[in-house]
């Protein structure tokens, strides 16, 4: 009985190896690996302390004018007295209660994304977001005040951008990824002529296009918004780069999905939207997410057609001449932001990827 009760107090054995074999065995297992690791650490050595210094041990966080940075280290009041400026852009103060109020339903819609099981459902409730959205930044309806476009600007024009450009993108790129796979020639040339040609210019020379040769082409007095025009730019340049992503996973899908698919009698767009697209979707999850996260960054080349993104508003703000010498809080600033949405999609789509694995289930 007491061998018995010894052996039921032993505990049950660990399938993680510990922090010590796992660093022996990744940075200490050959001698190229021990000579990259002191690289490493002499390099973050280098970097890492006088950074510290320069943006904590020596910083300046309190005050409200540039007198108040004396210490000789990042000057954080700039960040704090400008900070309306990057969030909101030209935004009118009195009225930025809606982008706050757009923001909070963002967090209920994920939240309601959490609970809902049904696609359908959180595909209505995505939509009825974006027109909400719209209706309260813009206005301009059911007596809101309308606040024109070219007040738009900081990270609310960034996260609009980004937001807009994939979920337009998204639907057109579907169509595009079908009509190249398809066995019909013109609707494959179509496809083919679009996403190699949109491939083959920089998203900057679509931007410019959009917002300054194709006015050129509508009849006198017909205009478009310059945020509509960009929008409309984007959406179709990230349009083609889905495709291409959402092809190679249609052609990850074995030929027999497709044989028992025609075999129980469905139609293609059956066959399509119920089969084969969503095990196409799982295959391509890691290239669409990165596909979302270069769009992110490249909402910097908006500021060549005159709309001030985050990065532009950082720049007109070090521009001022009462705060000049203080850019350089502001791109850190900047990049710590982009960081952090960088890496919130990133650990987002790991999420999807475990979510959807179905490979060993």
């Amino acid at each position: 009985m007491a061998i018995y009760n010894k052996i039921n107090e032993r505990k049950a054995p660990s399938n993680t190896k510990g922090l010590t074999v796992w660093i022996r065995e990744n940075l200490f297992s050959t001698p190229l690996n021990v000579a990259l690791t002191l690289l490493g650490l002499m390099v973050l050595s280098w970097i890492i302390p006088p950074f510290v210094k320069w943006a904590y041990i020596n910083a300046d966080f309190a005050g409200t004018t540039r007198e108040d940075c004396t210490s000789g280290g990042a000057c954080w009041v700039f960040i704090r007295m400008k900070i309306d400026m990057f969030m909101y852009g030209f935004y009118p103060s009195e009225l930025r209660w809606r982008i706050n109020t757009v923001y909070g339903l963002f967090f209920v819609l994920i939240a309601a994304f959490k609970y809902l099981k049904r696609p359908l459902v959180k595909v209505v409730l995505a939509h009825i977001y974006f027109i909400v959205g719209f209706l309260l930044v813009h206005g301009g309806f059911f007596g809101i005040e309308m606040v024109p476009t070219d007040k738009w600007g900081g990270l609310m024009l960034t996260i609009m951008v980004a937001a807009v450009g994939i979920a337009a993108a998204f639907p057109l790129g579907v169509l595009l990824a079908l009509g190249r796979a398809s066995h019909l020639p013109i609707i494959k040339s179509i496809s083919v002529t679009y996403i190699e040609f949109i491939r083959g210019v920089p998203l900057i020379t679509i931007l410019f296009m959009s917002s300054i040769i194709l006015p050129l082409f509508f009849p006198e007095g017909v205009t478009f918004d310059k945020l509509l025009r960009a929008l409309i730019g984007i959406a179709m340049f990230e349009a083609a780069y889905i495709a291409e992503n959402i092809r190679g996973g249609l052609q990850s899908i074995p030929k027999g999905q497709f044989e028992a698919a025609d075999a129980i009698g469905l139609s293609y767009w059956q066959k399509m939207f119920l089969v084969i697209l969503p095990q196409a979707l799982k295959v391509a999850i890691p290239n669409l997410l990165s596909v979302a996260i270069a769009l992110f960054q490249d909402t910097t080349l908006v500021l060549i057609i005159g709309l001030f993104d985050l990065l532009a508003m950082v720049r007109l703000s070090a521009a001022d001449s009462y705060w000049l010498g203080y850019e350089t809080e502001g791109y850190v600033f900047v990049t710590f932001i982009f960081w952090f949405f960088c890496y919130s999609m990133s650990t987002f789509s790991q999420k999807l990827e475990k979510r959807f694995n179905t490979n060993l289930r």
